[in-house]
């Protein structure tokens, strides 16, 4: 951790939308475009918080961030956050994580994959293939909201699901992380604990949770 948060701190900062600066925090490769160093600091801080190896996403990621976005979104190698959500520091961490869950699914959930997940998370399609269906309909949603509260699962986390119905809750997130481990290869180093399963669905092992476009 003390090797990671050197090599983040290490990393120069550039305010104007025109320059992005290099850097790489929590194993993640990504850029700035925008935003002052205290609202790119909680960028890096949501990443480090989180137990996901974002070093998994082949990419190097542009995160945009700007002020007064009805939405933060993302697009393959793309992230746009508004800065008002930064500004609120540690509350802003969740859809932090969950834009990066984004840019997972992108670059590392295949189309063999998508049917499979899109089922498991109790979706109707992956990713806005039809439009006119619900947000939550989405499986590209359920899963980058459940993977921010998988790796994450404290009473802090905004993506905290507060019952079955919330995207987060989409799978139970021990399960989930036993999952990604076995399609992608995502190391578990959180562990299962009582907490992660309270809220949303029960947990298989019991017997022995922007838009995209």
């Amino acid at each position: 951790m003390g090797r990671r948060t050197a090599f983040g701190l290490g990393c120069s900062i550039v305010v104007a939308l025109v320059f992005a600066a290099a850097c790489r925090a929590g194993g993640g490769n990504y850029v700035f475009a925008g935003g002052t160093q205290a609202e790119q600091a909680q960028v890096r801080a949501a990443l480090d918080a989180s137990g996901f190896d974002w070093s998994l996403v082949p990419v190097q990621v542009r995160i945009h961030i700007a002020r007064g976005l009805p939405l933060s979104y993302s697009t393959p190698g793309q992230i746009w956050l508004d800065a008002n959500l930064l500004d609120a520091g540690r509350f802003s961490w969740g859809v932090v994580q969950m834009e990066y869950g984004q840019q997972v699914q992108f670059a590392l959930v295949g189309q063999a994959l998508r049917a499979r997940l899109t089922a498991q998370l109790g979706a109707s399609q992956w990713c806005y293939e039809s439009p006119s269906l619900p947000r939550g309909d989405n499986g590209c949603e359920r899963f980058s909201a459940t993977l921010a509260w998988a790796y994450w699962p404290t009473a802090d986390n905004s993506m905290q699901p507060s019952g079955p119905g919330d995207w987060s809750a989409s799978m139970n997130a021990a399960d989930f992380r036993a999952l990604l481990a076995r399609l992608i290869g995502a190391p578990d180093t959180i562990g299962a604990s009582p907490l992660r399963n309270v809220v949303g669905r029960p947990a298989a092992r019991a017997h022995v949770f922007a838009r995209v476009h």
